[in-house]
Parts: structure tokens; C-alpha cells; sequence
């Protein structure tokens, strides 16, 4: 790839909607069960009972956005030998000869490795940034700065991109932090997926489950 086409490639990433890992497609499960095929139609709200999606060791895949399934797409990972299921929520699907609990846990049969570098986006530079204006520590109306401008040779890159409210990017404008007199609360760098977990974990979503809690906060340190 070229090299403006890779710092274009970059720059649009920032610019690009986060979408959560939340696929709910399916209407109507189509499994091979018994060598027959058999059709679940469930009445149960697609949107809702959400599974926790866990690797094989028994982390969630991520933390934030929290690795979560449609209960579809779980169920269908059963049949497909994919998971085990390790949790249910209280309600079952059903079909004229069969029936199966809503998993409300599943995890990886087959370890899938971490990966050792988070994607350069804007989710996780807010995300690095702990959802705070890193020049006056506001956490609403979120954009991004070029702490060196790019109209004065910056680049769109980990160490030269912070999260900052509106109205400070605003007032920096095409300034260096010693024009502006200006300067981030922590000099921004490239972080690592653990980092960013750990900063996920500030963070918990809306909806949490009980039978989720083991397996989220297991693995933190304990108070002494």
C-alpha cells in the first residue's frame, strides 16, 4: 500500500461510526439436529438476552465494547460444536419436539489469540483517553485533535491524536500546544490491548447480567 493511501486509510478510520460487535440477524434457527433438520421459532424479543461471549480460558473476548452475541447467533455456535455453554438465562426456545435454555454464557472451544495491536480508531483513542477532553477533562461532546496540526506537518497517528471536547479543539484551532498554550493531560501513545482493557473495565455497560459478573471481574486485583 502506499503511503498516503495508508495515512488516508488511517485518517478515515477516526472519521468511521463505531459499530458494536452485536449481530442479531436471525429470525427463524436452522440446525442439523439428529440428522433432521428442525426449525426453533422462538417468542422471544430479538434484541434482547444477549450472551457473553468468553475465549477459552474463560476472559471475555473483549471488554469494551463487551464481546456480546445475539442469543441467535449463540444458540447457532451450539449446534455448530463452536462454544460451550456455560450459563442460561431462565427462558427457553421451542420447537414442536425440542427445546433449548437461552445461554447466557458461552465459551470458545478453540482458543483465539489476543491481538497484540488495537485498531487505530477513534472508539479507541476515546477509549486510551478514558472518555475525557484531555486539555480540560470535559467528558461530553467528544472529537479528536492533531496535537501538532496537520497543516503544520502532523500526522494522524497514535502518539499525535487526543480526545478533546468541542469547544477546546476550538479554541486550539491550527496551534501548536506552545501557541495555544495548551497541552494534554498525558502525552499520547500507542496503547496495548491490556490497557485498553483495563481502562474498559471503568466502564461498565447498561445491562449487566448476573450470571455474567464471574467472569468479568474475576481477573482484577483485589482491594487490600
Amino acid at each position: 500500500m502506499r503511503t498516503g493511501a495508508a495515512a488516508d486509510k488511517r485518517a478515515n478510520a477516526l472519521h468511521n461510526p463505531v459499530t458494536l460487535h452485536v449481530v442479531c440477524q436471525l429470525t427463524l434457527l436452522r440446525s442439523l439436529y439428529g440428522g433432521r433438520e428442525r426449525y426453533l421459532n422462538a417468542h422471544v424479543s430479538q434484541g434482547g438476552w444477549p450472551v457473553l461471549v468468553l475465549n477459552a480460558d474463560f476472559r471475555p473476548l473483549s471488554y469494551y465494547p463487551l464481546s456480546l452475541w445475539s442469543w441467535q447467533d449463540a444458540i447457532k455456535a451450539v449446534f455448530l460444536d463452536r462454544v460451550n455453554i456455560v450459563e442460561h438465562y431462565d427462558r427457553a426456545v421451542r420447537s414442536p419436539s425440542f427445546e433449548i435454555q437461552l445461554p447466557s454464557v458461552v465459551s470458545l472451544k478453540s482458543f483465539v489469540k489476543p491481538t497484540t495491536h488495537p485498531a487505530f480508531t477513534r472508539f479507541n483513542v476515546f477509549l486510551r483517553d478514558r472518555f475525557v477532553c484531555q486539555y480540560c477533562s470535559a467528558n461530553d461532546d467528544l472529537t479528536f485533535d492533531h496535537i501538532i496540526p496537520r497543516s503544520k506537518g502532523g500526522q494522524t497517528t497514535w502518539e499525535n491524536v487526543v480526545a478533546a471536547c468541542s469547544p477546546c479543539n476550538l479554541r486550539k484551532g491550527n496551534l501548536t500546544p506552545q501557541q495555544a498554550r495548551m497541552f494534554p493531560r498525558q502525552f499520547p501513545f500507542a496503547p496495548t490491548v491490556h490497557q485498553l482493557h483495563r481502562n474498559g473495565r471503568l466502564f461498565p455497560p447498561n445491562y449487566l447480567h448476573d450470571s455474567w459478573l464471574d467472569y468479568l471481574y474475576w481477573d482484577t486485583e483485589l482491594d487490600p
